[in-house]
């Protein structure tokens, strides 16, 4: 009978039944449960909203129907949460196993595989089809957290530069502006450029605050494994669909990671036959025009850097009611990082 491992007690016995399959335990899930043989844990899954991980089965019981059932469990309590579609990552070994249950691989990176439970990303491409143009066509990734002029600059550019640009802007809940908002600010701030979609990506950007690396050994360099799935997914599946043949990104001087995935996209993005341009970041009389230090200016109510940084879009809703909860979480919370 699955249990949920609620206690102490539990979660310690859960974290020995991975170390002992070489996983680790991590923190951070809505649901972890578990089967119990004779007072013996050999069985344990959690899902984190729709993300379903931590699968590990005792070494003895492998082969029989437990992780069956515990995914049978875990997916029935993240429709029940709301989710329409389901995730794992997974190791190639195990890809069989997970669509045996049901899961249709979206994409491989070689070490780790994405596998989705339902029809997510058939419907929310066919979702978009009327944005479906002919031409060259070309595709900007943006988080927008938020609009800058920076942004703007790269939009223009870009959408100078090919027949059609698709501007998509990261789903995840993740950053101090809402996405609402975000994609508010995003539609204002590129409402005159005739040739720019705007739309959202769903579940279908991979970032780090969703992939998981229990399974991954300590020595894998998770960033760049998660940038290449991420990459595969966009190049694999969503290219083809919208005839993306471009890529745009700003180039990036300030980080370290943003450079890095920049350099990674260089190198995917080619095997689908899609060209990478990076353009040159915009700058102010401040320097680098960056969403961090419209942030940090916001939490000290530093105007005269917000209307150096920012277009008259963004400046009217940051001005506006709209905006003070956001302005509140800044100056008491100090979040300027995501």
């Amino acid at each position: 009978m699955i249990a949920e491992l609620y206690s102490p007690r539990h979660r310690q016995a859960a974290r020995d039944l991975m170390e002992r399959n070489g996983l680790s335990f991590e923190e951070g899930f809505d649901d972890l449960v578990g089967i119990h043989e004779t007072g013996r844990l050999v069985a344990v899954g959690a899902r984190a909203g729709n993300i379903l991980k931590m699968f590990a089965v005792e070494p003895s019981h492998q082969g029989g129907p437990l992780l069956a059932e515990m995914v049978t469990e875990l997916v029935g309590r993240g429709l029940s949460a709301g989710f329409e579609s389901l995730f794992v990552f997974t190791k190639p070994d195990y890809v069989s196993i997970f669509e045996s249950f049901n899961f249709s691989l979206l994409a491989s990176q070689g070490q780790v595989l994405l596998l989705e439970y339902g029809k997510g990303l058939e419907r929310w491409l066919a979702s978009h089809r009327s944005l479906v143009r002919s031409g060259t066509n070309g595709a900007v990734v943006m988080n927008c957290n938020p609009f800058t002029r920076g942004h703007r600059h790269l939009v223009e550019q870009a959408a100078g530069q090919v027949d059609n640009l698709y501007l998509f802007v990261v789903s995840e809940e993740r950053s101090l502006f809402p996405f609402s908002v975000r994609m508010q600010l995003v539609r204002a701030g590129v409402a005159d450029i005739a040739n720019v979609l705007v739309l959202e990506t769903s579940h279908y950007a991979i970032s780090s605050a969703t992939f998981p690396t229990y399974f991954l050994k300590k020595n894998d360099q998770v960033a760049r494994i998660q940038m290449e799935l991420d990459l595969n997914l966009f190049g694999s599946r969503i290219a083809p669909f919208f005839r993306i043949s471009r890529r745009f990104a700003g180039s990036e001087p300030c980080c370290g990671m943003t450079h890095h995935y920049n350099e990674t996209m260089k190198r995917i993005l080619p095997l689908y036959g899609i060209t990478l341009t990076e353009i040159e970041r915009l700058r102010s009389s401040s320097g680098v025009i960056s969403a961090s230090e419209v942030r940090k200016a916001l939490a000290v109510n530093n105007l005269s850097l917000l209307e150096d940084q920012l277009p008259e879009s963004t400046l009217a809703f940051l001005r506006s009611s709209e905006a003070d909860s956001i302005r509140e979480t800044l100056r008491h919370d100090g979040r300027t990082t995501t």
